[in-house]
């Protein structure tokens, strides 16, 4: 049974520092085309809620590839109440590797 005085601990979530996003990893997690959807998404926003994003999977499988997008340093990602709001580390990817996410947006945007 619930007791209503008790919290419920919720982990924090682990994003690498800018040193630490290697392109292997980047690369990586920008080759599926549902990461890759999910990126180009975020790409037009500033930030949104995981479950405002439509796509083609099931719950546990939208976890898996947020969770590989922040931990290769793609997203950053933080919870409120119930949501967990999400929004590209565009600046910083930016910084480390120079014009990389734009190329990648645009060859995606000519592929769809």
């Amino acid at each position: 049974m619930f007791d209503a005085g008790q919290t419920r601990t919720v982990p924090e979530l682990n994003h690498p520092d800018l040193g630490e996003v290697d392109l292997p990893s980047l690369l990586h997690a920008l080759s599926d085309p549902v990461r890759l959807e999910i990126v180009r998404t975020l790409a037009a926003v500033d930030s949104c809620s995981c479950k405002a994003i439509e796509l083609p999977v099931g719950k546990a499988t939208a976890s898996h590839h947020f969770k590989v997008l922040r931990q290769a340093g793609v997203i950053a990602q933080h919870d409120e109440g119930t949501r967990r709001i999400s929004r590209l580390r565009r600046d910083d990817l930016e910084q480390r590797f120079p014009g990389l996410l734009d190329s990648v947006l645009r060859a995606a945007q000519a592929e769809s």
